[in-house]
């Protein structure tokens, strides 16, 4: 009787070993440059982690100095400032849930944090005559990249992302910062930004609104103009 309950006993542990075997190992957090934790939810949504993100880009990775960089806006403003990456990090900082759509087809969903492109134009006075953001990228030329309404940024309260899923935005994912043009396509979410100006050039197109892209790159509505 001994024997059959040692033999059961022995089985036993074998079978709950080779359960524990077959298990997975838990993937371990993203970390950022300061130790930071990936978030893996936000106001109760999950977030596609970082590494399941696609990517885009024109000219492959550009690296910043972070020591070395300035921020340039000016245009059609009162006071033309130069913001460093410190000045960046210092200012007021929001969290937003936003899904990035490509107009190729795929989305994901990831938490933004940064500042609002309002504060920092109210802090530059914006002219009468100003209307657009013409945003310029390390990764294009002297033209700009692309442009955004600023009544589009005023009404949705447009954040340039300093951090994503609570991680320093990553060197390939536009560091310092993202612009996240919430309810555009993809290709208005500009990276590696250099330079912002502001104007009343309503006829200004960027790299892809050339291309035949559309200038308004509504989520929904139609890709090219």
């Amino acid at each position: 009787m001994k024997n059959n309950i040692v033999i059961a006993a022995v089985l036993l542990c074998i079978a709950l070993l080779s359960v524990l075997a077959c298990r997975a190992p838990a993937a371990s957090p993203t970390t950022g440059p300061g130790g930071e934790i990936e978030a893996t939810e936000f106001m109760g949504v999950k977030l596609t982690p970082i590494a399941q993100q696609r990517n885009n880009a024109l000219a492959g990775t550009i690296s910043i100095d972070r020591e070395t960089y300035r921020l340039t806006v000016d245009g059609l403003v009162e006071k033309p400032l130069s913001l460093s990456y410190a000045d960046l990090l210092a200012r007021p900082q929001i969290s937003k849930l936003m899904d990035l759509d490509c107009v190729e087809g795929w989305d994901f969903t990831a938490k933004w944090t940064g500042l609002p492109l309002d504060a920092i134009f109210a802090e530059a006075g914006i002219k009468p005559e100003a209307v657009i953001a013409i945003f310029y990228t390390a990764d294009t030329d002297d033209e700009g990249y692309t442009s955004l309404d600023l009544s589009y940024i005023k009404e949705k309260d447009i954040i340039i992302a300093l951090k994503l899923n609570d991680i320093t935005l990553p060197e390939e994912r536009g560091f310092p910062f993202q612009l996240v043009a919430e309810s555009k396509f993809g290709y208005k979410w500009a990276k590696w930004v250099t330079r912002i100006e502001l104007s009343s050039n309503t006829d200004f197109r960027g790299y892809w609104e050339t291309a035949g892209y559309s200038n308004n790159a509504d989520v929904g509505g139609p890709a090219f103009d």
